[in-house]
């Protein structure tokens, strides 16, 4: 049976994620329409988008070089979120940017496929509300809570725990003493992934895998202390869950972003790449887990901590440790110091004291007043 073209807008299109959604719609030109591109600084990458994809809309930061790309500007990503011409939105823009949108395009009936973890770790309980109210679907993008979406179907009733697995990113074989003098450029060099380089860091510290653990509690309805992390050195199983009766079913997949990206834009479809490489467990061969060393991750206890706390706590966690993977790849901190600099800015955090939910403009309020406070923190001490 045909299925309706997929009208799609791309929210950070430049990036890592960005790119590679492009390729899964390039391999599929019958089955997706890029109607608009939004994407940062990057203008010679969305000029050759433009030229190859011909959307109809097109943001970029710069207003004046906008105005010399062909495409009619649609005046933000909110605007461009809710498009009566699209259909599904891929939110993989970094960081606070992508909040708006997500809501946005909720509550105007689109899909949202969602690979910025940052907005449920920023404001996890008012997107979801959202998803609920408008009855309208996030798809997740991220390696790990995309497989357990794929795990769940069909179990959802029977789930007693979710297994997040984590490869451990660029220093797992380092002792903590050995971390104080590591590179930005040691750290960008992932074991296993090829991702941006915020994500990146957050590996290294593990602060990703927080964030994805408190992305699931959200996403899956999951209790937090029904959430466990292992190491898996192979990043193969992308995550597992385990039944009632005990069972554990896993994701099994080649380490590339692409499966996850277009199971996402073509749910619930599943549709052969030729492109990608499939999964050979003979190739592959031994997979191994193990415990993670929270000696060598003091980033994953303090921000599941953050995490797990109401209100606008879970932003200041985000702002605090954006800005401090920023001053770490400026060489303004060392890697060992990332923790300090979310540790001081969310001792410093106060919340309001409200039984209310905050709104989203105090949510991103709160996420740059920690990416503020966070700079002065280091300049404050540096003198």
């Amino acid at each position: 049976m045909a299925h309706p073209m997929r009208r799609v807008a791309v929210l950070g299109s430049t990036g890592s994620v960005g790119t590679q959604t492009l390729d899964v719609i390039r391999a599929f030109p019958d089955k997706f329409d890029v109607v608009a591109l939004s994407a940062g600084k990057n203008l010679g990458l969305l000029a050759q988008q433009i030229d190859e994809f011909n959307p109809e809309y097109v943001l970029c930061e710069d207003s004046e070089a906008l105005k010399s790309l062909p495409g009619r500007d649609c005046g933000s990503l909110e605007e461009m979120a809710t498009l009566p011409e699209v259909d599904v939105v891929m939110v993989s823009t970094v960081g606070s940017a992508g909040l708006l949108p997500t809501v946005r395009a909720l509550e105007a009936g689109k899909s949202v496929a969602l690979a910025n973890k940052e907005v449920l770790i920023m404001a996890g309980e008012q997107v979801m509300d959202a998803s609920r109210r408008f009855n309208n679907q996030i798809l997740p993008v991220d390696s790990e809570p995309s497989a357990i979406w794929q795990c769940m179907l069909g179990e959802r009733d029977a789930v007693r725990k979710l297994i997040i697995t984590a490869s451990g990113g660029a220093f797992r074989d380092r002792s903590p003493t050995e971390l104080g003098n590591v590179t930005p450029e040691e750290a960008l060099n992932h074991p296993t992934w090829s991702m941006g380089r915020k994500i990146t860091i957050d590996s290294a510290t593990l602060v990703n895998k927080a964030f994805e653990v408190i992305e699931a509690h959200w996403l899956f309805d999951m209790p937090y202390d029904k959430i466990d992390v292992v190491i898996h050195r192979q990043s193969i199983v992308h995550s597992m869950i385990e039944t009632a009766d005990g069972i554990v079913k896993a994701h099994l997949g080649s380490p590339d972003m692409r499966y996850p990206i277009q199971y996402a834009l073509s749910h619930p479809q599943r549709v052969f790449n030729p492109g990608l490489k499939p999964f050979d467990p003979v190739e592959t061969g031994s997979l191994t887990f193990e415990a993670m060393d929270p000696q060598l991750y003091p980033c994953f206890e303090l921000a599941i901590d953050v995490g797990r706390r109401p209100g606008t706590w879970g932003a200041a966690l985000m702002g605090a440790d954006e800005a401090a993977v920023e001053m770490f790849l400026e060489n303004r901190i060392k890697f060992t110091e990332i923790p300090d600099v979310i540790r001081a800015v969310v001792d410093q955090h106060t919340p309001k004291d409200s039984t209310n939910l905050p709104n989203l403009d105090e949510v991103i309020q709160t996420a740059r007043w920690a990416s503020d406070t966070a700079r002065a923190t280091v300049v404050g001490s540096s003198n």
